[in-house]
């Protein structure tokens, strides 16, 4: 069966599995719109953890990275990975005992005012639909290249999709629909890494295959891959970091505390019947996320291998890199290349008209590099590769079978509408229970507080559609953003209201601003927004990464330590919370039973 037809056929049944289990599913009350009736079972709700936390960005973009960037990219592995760890042991358990639907609605309870709620929604809203562009952006990458649609109609398939499950099944069908996600994405990711690791190291096993010695070598892969990149002007693949030391650091801490403060995974806590559950189903998503994170490293290796092998005939069967008989000739190139090329995502240009495809770094500061490259007569680099097709486009550059290759398409779709699902719930939540129950309508009935739900996610797909058709200039700051907006101002709103029972209502609405303020100064001033002109901008601010070398994607943490500060300055200089607030706050910190706190006592 030719692989088009392979595609529609196995994405075609995992939509098909999706909306089934969504009309099994369907919501009839507010409680299983927003929590799923708070009966979901802990193995159950860690798998769907694992589905929701794992997007686009952890099944496409993070092998990308860690190819791209080498050693440097373990940054995103021990972030997201130690923020999760950081939200399982100090936020989820404290805030299931909450007994609370919603992080605002937590926020507006703890800190006793309508006004931080509603502040708390304006954070989660600003985070959840930055975040959510660069889901829909995947899931047209996915259908263009795999399914022969423009990326715009595959946005418009998968608004379709999302709607068909979120909004008529609410937290009920999106949980058991993620469950089914998570299959079908893990099946994806780990198959193929078990096929390229047999192929080149000879290990089923890719997490030993990453240090394993290559096929018919005594050199291990690492050793390999070193000296390949090494040889054509890139850092070296084990030792490389990304950026100073200082601004490492920054990047992994942001992505921790933003990653504990994504509301949409929050939520997930909310939805199992005890706080001993809620703990339980951590570990178990923790299990789930570790099998595909403890493969993206061997599955960047591995890509970057296959990728180099493919471009330059000598990295796999020794000789000279810079010989022209070495270089793939044009009219030669795979019909992978081929198909990359029209998206967009895989560029190649004939730069000193050889016929060749010259694949190096030609900004090297490597001397010995660039005297062969010059003497070779290479014009500089010749191909083009974006670093979020490395996963998708594995298994076509190690040429494996046409069924492996679908079931890629349906995991990169299924990890973007799983994350994506999650979201638009975070956001449908905010705005009819927080902001129209909590803030406009106290007396709604459950019956009309179901029906906004339902519209304002509707209207949210619709908004997250179309930013991922027009993303907006500061497009490629979108998840940075997202990470360093929940960074900087839930983040801190939540550890204080769960660890400090003197924190007050000023303190926590101060600190959520300044945090916030700071965050989107520094990020905009870098991505340009609206009239701002990016450049004109970053020089009004002292230039590019001004503040101490930190990268835009990085300052999440300091905006997060400025809303600490901040919050502290102004409790401080004004009153403490009533007394019944630190009674409830020293009651949800017991670490048993699971019945909720009403603040009364």
């Amino acid at each position: 069966m030719d692989l088009q037809t392979m595609t529609y056929l196995v994405v075609g049944a995992s939509f098909a599995l999706y909306i089934g289990i969504a009309i099994w599913a369907r919501a009839g009350s507010t409680s299983e719109f927003y929590v799923a009736g708070g009966g979901v079972h802990p193995v159950t709700n860690g798998m769907a953890t694992a589905a929701d936390w794992m997007s686009a960005a952890s099944f496409i973009s993070m092998a990308g990275l860690i190819s791209n960037m080498g050693y440097g990219g373990g940054l995103f592995l021990m972030g997201w990975t130690g923020g999760y760890v950081l939200l399982a042991c100090l936020l989820a358990p404290y805030l299931r005992k909450f007994g609370k639907f919603t992080v605002p609605q937590f926020i507006g309870d703890r800190f006793y005012s309508k006004t931080a709620s509603t502040v708390a929604v304006v954070c989660l809203l600003t985070a959840s639909i930055t975040y959510i562009i660069g889901q829909m952006t995947g899931v047209g990458v996915a259908f263009s290249r795999f399914l022969g649609v423009s990326s715009e109609m595959g946005i418009y398939i998968g608004m379709g999709i999302v709607f068909a499950y979120a909004v008529f099944g609410g937290m009920k069908g999106i949980t058991y629909t993620q469950v089914a996600q998570y299959i079908v994405l893990i099946l994806a990711y780990t198959i193929p890494a078990i096929f390229i690791s047999l192929q080149l190291t000879g290990n089923p096993l890719p997490q030993l295959g990453l240090g394993s010695d290559m096929v018919g070598s005594d050199v291990s892969l690492l050793q390999k891959l070193d000296q390949v990149v090494t040889d054509l002007g890139f850092g070296k693949y084990t030792t490389t970091t990304a950026g100073s030391t200082l601004n490492m650091f920054v990047y992994t801490l942001s992505l921790m505390i933003g990653t504990a403060g994504l509301p949409h995974v929050i939520m997930r806590f909310f939805t199992v019947p005890k706080v001993s559950d809620a703990r339980t189903s951590a570990g178990w998503a923790l299990v789930f996320i570790a099998i595909l994170y403890t493969t993206a490293p061997a599955v960047a290796a591995m890509a970057k291998m296959n990728l180099i092998g493919t471009t330059n005939t000598a990295a796999m069967k020794g000789g000279d890199m810079f010989a022209p008989e070495s270089s793939l000739k044009a009219d030669e190139r795979p019909d992978w290349m081929k198909r990359w090329e029209k998206t967009g995502l895989l560029k190649f240009e004939d730069k000193n008209g050889d016929g060749r495809i010259q694949y190096y770094n030609d900004k090297t500061k490597d001397e010995a590099v660039k005297a062969k490259a010059e003497a070779a007569g290479w014009k500089g680099n010749e191909l083009t590769v974006n670093a979020d097709i490395i996963v998708l486009a594995n298994p076509e550059i190690a040429l494996l079978p046409n069924w492996v290759i679908a079931l890629v398409a349906a995991g990169g779709l299924a990890a973007a509408l799983s994350t994506a699902a999650g979201l638009l719930m975070a956001i449908s939540a905010a705005v009819s229970h927080d902001l129209i129950k909590g803030v406009f309508k106290p007396d709604i009935s459950d019956k009309n507080e179901l029906l906004a739900g339902k519209i304002s996610m509707a209207v949210a797909i619709v908004i997250a559609g179309y930013l991922g058709l027009n993303p907006p200039g500061f497009a490629a700051g979108t998840v940075a953003l997202a990470f360093g907006i929940a960074a900087s101002s839930l983040f801190p709103a939540i550890m204080m209201g769960i660890f400090s029972k003197k924190m007050n209502k000023e303190g926590a609405i101060a600190g959520m601003l300044a945090g916030l303020a700071v965050t989107l100064m520094y990020v905009f001033a870098h991505k340009g927004i609206f009239f701002i002109k990016g450049t004109e901008f970053v020089d009004a601010i002292g230039g590019p990464n001004s503040f101490f070398g930190i990268t835009p994607e990085a300052f999440g943490a300091v905006g997060a330590l400025l809303n600490f500060i901040v919050a502290f300055v102004v409790d401080k200089m004004t009153k403490e919370p009533p007394e019944h607030i630190q009674h409830m706050v020293e009651n949800v910190r017991i670490p048993r039973g699971a019945k909720a706190v009403d603040g009364a006592h």
